[in-house]
């Protein structure tokens, strides 16, 4: 769920402790941030490996390549499909292989290292330090430069080459053991070799000559006005394969570029990827662009236009000629909450849970009633939040409005103390990084830049919940300014700001997010607990509605379309292209660059593993329901699981429950069969610390009164769902969040008129 501290014995990032006494507040509306850290807590790292224009900009932490500005000995880039490292030698390339890694609970975890890299460095110079130069949407620009000499490396997801430049002298290539030279005969300008059952090809400009040293050594000799080259990893030995790669290597990417839009009329989200490319010789062939999984598949726009395919961590890399490719999701849509329950024994069962939640309200958001001891980090209190809301939505759909004021009251008090600036918990924006961070630090959210987006996500659903009730208190000059500030750090959509990154945490072209800010592994960047950043996602659109944002509303529906379908790839692999045979569970809980497992950062208890790609179950989460199936198997293989993982006996020394999260369970499998959810939760059981009975009791009896999701259903509205029951009866529900009524039309020709600030049915 939240990255763990890695740090290796002398690597500094610059962190610095604050030792002003007394930090300044800095006035948002009618909240506050600080302007630096209180003292003895820790500032955001610097970053300080970037050019003096990079430098100006806010700092791109918790992407992919984000080692580069954090650590002046920069882990390795997953690129995909190839790998590359800057080290004092020079720049490294390899096409990662798998590796079956057995684990002492009889599964398996999938490695694909970076490994037997061929090195490529210049004769005339020793490389400098690695420093970011450029960034665009899914490609990067590293300067190794040192004094006046310059070599620069642009190497971007997807794509099979790593593009050099060098401002004089000859180019090295050292290879990981004896190489073979094949296909010499088919263009000057390539060295195409075999090495360890790989092929490779480096590409340079017309009059290169290439001349072996060794076995293990080459050396392109350049021309003196053409200081460039490609190398890549070919997907096979193949002459056709060779022709295109050779074909496209001469247009160096200068730029890539994501852009979405959303139709409210079709519900559908249209993203287009578009690479511009600076042709270093020859006619201008345009890229050759690698498509992951989940940008190829059931992709009518380029199925008949794919090329070979790569072996990857993610599966098939396929090759694309072509400057841009479209992709197109259908939104399915997100509601704040679902009706009430009023008749029968659901009903009384969801009424004694309520008031029995409501009499320890107190407790439902961490810290003690003594202001002065408010001393908690932003997760737990946003987990805290969401879990009073959610209470509240059910007291309201329930008819008692007096709870649902009372606990709107104890979120609205919680959250105007934080945003206050003026307590032990408050909110600093660093400029020197451009980020909004919290105090105390916990998971090293401040230190390190990590999980930023799991933690504003369940704030700003709050924010969120709070408005629709109270629009004021929404409004920029009263708490909206605070909000917004978080909707920023995460879900910047202005490139090139000084303020914040462009979309911090999310990866374009993977389609996921990010958690680590620094970066530090070995296996490059990647996420746990995929449900809270879609989670944060479906906060935008909320807050995005209720303040009449359609840009961000619209930024909002692309990133949680995305992450969705991502997601069912690469941590569920529904469609089935991208875990391989050996792997032995039905999900994955760690995906990085190039490894995933089933384990969390802080145990391997099975029940943990699997939820934590669950929670928090609300009406957000319907998504989970999209294979009813999947969901069956997922849930049936939890038993096995854990008498396995009992079997080994390694306990913590605080063990969980038994019954651990046992209510996130009977919420997921209710998306598929309520009845069977119903009957295996246990309302006296666990409760996860994000939800309460009550909750999990009003979701389980709305869907077995409503029926699953049914997804093949779309509105002309942003807040909206639809389910139908076995006998085939549909319920559509929409959510008006304007100030005029609605009239919703519903895809398979059904209609509905909203009233503002209500939630019609039909």
């Amino acid at each position: 769920m939240k990255l763990l501290n890695k740090w290796c014995l002398g690597l500094a990032i610059g962190v610095t402790v604050a030792l002003a006494a007394t930090a300044q507040p800095v006035q948002v509306g009618a909240g506050a941030y600080l302007a630096s850290p209180k003292s003895g807590d820790k500032a955001p790292p610097a970053a300080p490996h970037r050019t003096d224009d990079m430098l100006k900009l806010a700092a791109p932490t918790n992407q992919w390549y984000s080692t580069i500005i954090f650590n002046p000995k920069p882990e390795a880039l997953f690129a995909h499909p190839l790998t590359v490292k800057t080290t004092p030698a020079g720049l490294e390339v390899a096409l990662p292989s798998k590796q079956v890694v057995p684990t002492e609970f009889r599964e398996t975890e999938i490695h694909y290292p970076h490994r037997d890299a061929l090195v490529i460095s210049p004769v005339a110079f020793e490389p400098g330090p690695a420093k970011l130069a450029r960034a665009s949407d899914w490609a990067v620009d590293i300067a190794m430069d040192r004094g006046a000499d310059q070599m620069r490396v642009t190497t971007a997801h997807g794509s099979p080459y790593a593009h050099i430049t060098l401002s004089r002298g000859d180019v090295r290539i050292k290879l990981p053991s004896a190489g073979e030279r094949f296909a010499s005969d088919a263009d000057a300008r390539v060295l195409a070799l075999r090495i360890g059952g790989k092929s490779y090809a480096l590409f340079g400009p017309t009059g290169v000559r290439w001349e072996s040293v060794s076995a293990t050594e080459w050396v392109g000799r350049l021309p003196a006005s053409a200081g460039y080259l490609s190398a890549a990893a070919l997907p096979d030995d193949r002459a056709e394969s060779l022709k295109l790669l050779t074909r496209h290597a001469y247009a160096f990417l200068q730029d890539t570029r994501v852009e979405w839009r959303f139709d409210p009329a079709t519900s559908k989200v249209e993203t287009t990827f578009t690479a511009k490319t600076r042709v270093m010789e020859g006619a201008d062939n345009g890229p050759l662009l690698g498509l992951y999984p989940h940008q190829w598949f059931n992709n009518v726009s380029v199925a008949d236009k794919l090329g070979p395919a790569y072996d990857s961590i993610r599966g098939k890399i396929r090759l694309l000629a072509a400057s841009q490719f479209k992709i197109e999701r259908t939104y399915t849509g997100v509601l704040p909450y679902w009706p009430g329950i009023k008749e029968g024994p659901g009903a009384t069962e969801v009424n004694d849970l309520l008031n029995k939640d409501f009499r320890t309200r107190r407790q439902l958001i961490p810290g003690q009633e003594n202001k002065d001891n408010w001393r908690t980090s932003a997760y737990w209190q946003g987990k805290g939040l969401t879990r009073a809301t959610q209470l509240a939505s059910v007291a309201e759909q329930q008819g008692d409005n007096d709870k649902r004021d009372q606990l709107l009251s104890l979120t609205r008090e919680r959250m105007e103390w934080w945003f206050g600036g003026g307590g032990r918990s408050y909110f600093h924006y660093n400029k020197a990084l451009g980020t909004m961070v919290t105090y105390p630090d916990e998971f090293f959210a401040a230190e390190e830049m990590n999980d930023h987006h799991f933690h504003y996500g369940y704030w700003i659903r709050a924010a969120a919940e709070l408005t629709m009730r109270d629009p004021a208190w929404g409004a920029k000059d009263k708490w909206g300014g605070m909000v917004d500030m978080l909707v920023a750090d995460i879900a910047n959509a202005k490139r090139g700001g000084t303020d914040f990154p462009f979309l911090r945490p999310f990866d374009p072209y993977s389609g996921f997010s990010m958690a680590s800010g620094v970066g530090l592994y070995d296996f490059g960047n990647g996420q746990e607990s995929t449900s809270e950043a879609i989670n944060a996602w479906a906060s935008l659109i909320l807050w995005a509605e209720v303040t009449g944002n359609r840009e961000l509303r619209d930024l909002g529906i692309y990133l949680y379309t995305t992450e969705i379908d991502a997601v069912s790839h690469y941590w569920f692999d529904i469609h089935k292209q991208v875990f391989p045979p050996e792997y032995k569970n039905i999900e994955a809980s760690w995906v990085f660059g190039g490894r995933y497992a089933h384990k969390t950062w802080w145990t391997d208890e099975p029940r943990q593993t699997k939820g934590i790609n669950l929670l928090p179950v609300t009406t957000f989460s319907t998504y989970l329901g999209q294979d009813p199936a999947y969901v069956k198997r997922n849930v049936a293989i939890l038993k096995p699981e854990t008498d396995s993982y009992n079997a080994i006996g390694k306990f913590p020394p605080n063990p969980p429950p038994k019954d651990v999260w046992q209510d996130i369970f009977a919420k997921y499998l209710a998306l598929a069969d309520p009845a069977a959810a119903l009957a295996q939760w246990d309302k006296f059981g666990s409760v996860e610390a994000g939800d309460t009975r009550t909750h999990t009791m009003h979701w389980m009896q709305s869907l077995q009164n409503m029926g699953t999701p049914d997804f093949s259903v779309t509105a002309d509205t942003t807040l909206y769902s639809v389910f139908k029951r076995p006998d085939g009866r549909k319920t559509y529900l929409a959510y008006n969040a304007g100030k005029a009524p609605i009239n919703v039309k519903f895809s398979d020709g059904k209609s509905l008129t909203v009233a503002p600030g209500t939630l019609g049915r039909l």
